[in-house]
């Protein structure tokens, strides 16, 4: 048996993620917290064999968490399920410890089929982290480019004026970028924000053209990026 603690602040993803742990028979559910301080304690109090954490917690960072699991049982492993697919946010996760790295459009039967990978040794990324990643190690492990004198001796260009980030989106589009980057449908967040999906949509397609992005991913990482989230 498989003893499973999910720890995600948003109500909904919450329920999606335990019921997909309930619905498997070899799964046990521990506990189903929201806050890093709750989840410390049920550590504290109960054996766990994999952690399902995300990142943007009440309280703290899910990294805090991460440790504190590693730390409680070494046997234990933590799959970051996360809107955050930065570098800063992938580094950090896999130094204090975690076991996998998925975004939160991985599919219920997805989410089982990596706890299941992990505790037979694996290590689940989604496609796109994986991807980062060897792109990442690509550049760090690139010769530095040599630059040409004349290029190095050419005044630099005076940088195009930007508006400063906190002017970037209105106040209901930061809303609707944060609550879609904790996983949320446009339909679920319409129903949190009393407007309809497609009102959510338009705010979406606003928001892509404001970041010069194509996806919903990209968004909340250029939206980390300029501190709007």
């Amino acid at each position: 048996m498989t003893h499973v603690l999910i720890v995600e602040d948003e109500p909904a993803l919450l329920r999606r993620f335990t019921d997909a742990v309930l619905a498997e028979p070899g799964f046990a559910l521990c506990g189903a917290v929201s806050t890093v301080a709750a989840a410390r304690a049920l550590l504290d109090a109960t054996p766990v064999d994999v952690v399902l954490i995300d990142l943007g917690l009440p309280d703290g960072h899910g990294s805090q968490v991460i440790r504190h699991a590693v730390a409680r049982y070494p046997q234990c492993d933590v799959i970051v399920v996360t809107m955050f697919g930065d570098d800063a946010n992938v580094t950090d996760c896999i130094a204090a410890g975690a076991t996998g790295y998925l975004l939160k459009d991985a599919l219920p039967q997805q989410l089982v089929a990596a706890i299941q990978e992990v505790r037979e040794g694996g290590s689940p990324i989604s496609p796109a982290i994986a991807r980062r990643i060897l792109q990442r190690i690509r550049t760090e492990g690139a010769p530095a480019e040599t630059v040409a004198p004349a290029e190095a001796l050419a005044p630099a260009r005076p940088a195009a004026a930007v508006p400063p980030p906190s002017s970037l989106l209105s106040e209901r589009e930061t809303e609707i970028l944060r609550l879609t980057s904790k996983g949320l449908s446009f339909k679920e967040v319409g129903e949190v924000l009393g407007i309809s999906g497609h009102t959510v949509k338009t705010h979406i397609k606003r928001i892509y053209q404001k970041l010069a992005v194509h996806s919903r991913g990209e968004a909340v990482y250029e939206a980390g990026q300029l501190g709007l989230l």
